[in-house]
């Protein structure tokens, strides 16, 4: 598989340290809200990758962390008058309604701040020791960037200009406008932890290192988040985790692209998001995740209600392709999948892997498993297509769509009443004897009582239509 690595600006082949196991570190959110659909885009693009890895047979190591202590969060505690551990809390369990909404997978570990504290004072003491970080007089500590000759390399951009750009606040002891703090001291009213450079808490970017470094090794594979951590969050991280450590932080940086709205980055800070709770009440958290997956991971987004109607409108093809393709194998006869059919279902998916080999290029996954689609309704249509050839398709389309983590609301249908069952029955002998008043009639009974029924190539289709 090749991946678009953000450090070298290529895509390259990746090769896992350990071979067929394949670790992973996803920036998580900051919990002080409901996440926006800008949150969701790192959210279910990496949860493909996961998928996708593990169909193509590696074992994965899924870590994503929750920063549960932060400036947001505290001001929200303050703005409520509850501790800020509250807060954290209740968005943590609003961030995992949304995403098992959206189908996401739990990470292997989602380690937080609050809980790793021991972990962050020791890389901070590491840092200190050997002159890569500096106490202040005020109880702050900052990392040294001058001691990390390579800080920039990920972003690509020269120190030199990286310092032009900077300043120092008022009241900062820095070296440096480039120095970034790794242990903030408490100010009055916040939640602090002991440590030795007074009571405080950590700065945001050390606690990515820590975690990592603890549950996945001083070096690991792949390291994910969105464009806008590129710069300061990740560079900050590799900065400080290799100059603990010695040794190179990850070796492969995957950051997707911004959803827009009138060609600004979607974001809580502009005021111009919309959250994902908010949209699924609208159109259903699946049709989010179909938006997410039908683009590029690294392409830009562009929000509105167009993409939404076209996203619904592409998911029911998929949904109605399946229902069709069950009712087809119900009527379907015995038989062998035949060498032509055998054929179409190997070149859809050798296209389906072509596609994801090529840095997790859903679109074109996409467009293999329409074609995929396509075909299915041909043979669908076909009564003499054997029922073991439907069924074999079936299972290739349920592969695919399951690594794009589609079509997770497929359940079996309520059990129909018999009174809906008798009157089918007894539409069925009146259309025999072309008694049409009589079917039509019938057919407005079963819809009075919540049902639909319409004949197909397949056989009669009863459908509910009311909760």
């Amino acid at each position: 598989m090749q991946i678009y690595n953000t450090l070298t600006r290529k895509k390259e082949e990746l090769i896992p340290i350990e071979p067929n196991h394949v670790k992973i570190y996803a920036c998580g959110p900051t919990v002080y809200n409901y996440i926006h659909i800008g949150n969701a885009r790192p959210i279910c693009a990496f949860d493909v990758l996961r998928r996708y890895l593990k169909f193509r047979g590696y074992q994965v190591t899924y870590v994503q962390n929750f920063t549960d202590v932060d400036d947001k969060i505290i001001k929200k505690a303050n703005e409520e008058c509850v501790p800020a551990s509250e807060i954290a809390s209740r968005y943590i369990a609003e961030y995992k309604t949304d995403a098992h909404g959206l189908n996401v997978m739990d990470a292997d570990v989602h380690p937080t701040v609050t809980n790793s504290m021991d972990l962050i004072i020791d890389i901070v003491q590491n840092l200190v020791d050997t002159g890569h970080a500096y106490p202040t007089s005020n109880g702050d500590v900052y990392f040294r960037t001058a001691s990390f000759p390579e800080y920039g390399k990920l972003s690509g951009q020269p120190i030199e200009e990286l310092q032009a750009g900077a300043r120092i606040e008022v009241g900062d002891e820095k070296e440096s406008p480039l120095d970034f703090a790794v242990w903030k001291a408490a100010k009055p009213g916040e939640p602090y932890w002991d440590s030795p450079w007074g009571k405080g808490r950590p700065g945001w970017h050390i606690e990515c290192s820590a975690m990592s470094c603890h549950y996945l090794g001083k070096t690991f594979d792949l390291h994910c988040g969105g464009q806008d951590l590129i710069f300061p969050h990740h560079e900050n991280e590799i900065a400080q985790s290799e100059a603990a450590n010695g040794v190179p932080f990850a070796h492969y940086w995957m950051h997707n692209g911004y959803i827009n709205i009138g060609n600004k980055k979607m974001s809580k800070s502009l005021g111009n998001f919309f959250t994902v709770r908010e949209v699924a009440e609208k159109y259903g958290y699946e049709v989010i995740r179909y938006m997410m997956v039908q683009a590029h991971y690294r392409s830009p987004i562009n929000y509105c209600k167009e993409l939404l109607d076209a996203c619904k409108a592409s998911l029911e093809r998929l949904y109605a392709c399946r229902d069709t393709l069950d009712r087809a194998i119900g009527a379907a006869n015995s038989g062998t999948v035949s060498p032509e059919a055998k054929e179409i279902f190997d070149k859809r998916r050798a296209q389906f892997i072509t596609a994801m080999d090529d840095d997790l290029n859903t679109a074109d996954g996409m467009t293999a498993i329409f074609e995929l689609v396509r075909e299915l309704n041909r043979m669908s249509a076909d009564s003499t297509t054997p029922k073991e050839q439907l069924e074999a398709g079936a299972a290739l389309f349920d592969e695919l769509t399951g690594v794009m983590g589609l079509l997770y609301n497929r359940k079996a249908a309520d059990a129909i009443p018999s009174e809906v069952l008798e009157l089918v029955e007894q539409r069925k002998a009146a259309r025999k004897v072309k008694d049409f008043a009589e079917a039509d009639r019938l057919r407005d009974a079963i819809a009075a009582l919540g049902y639909a029924v319409r004949e197909t190539r397949q056989g009669t289709e009863i459908t509910k239509t009311t909760d």
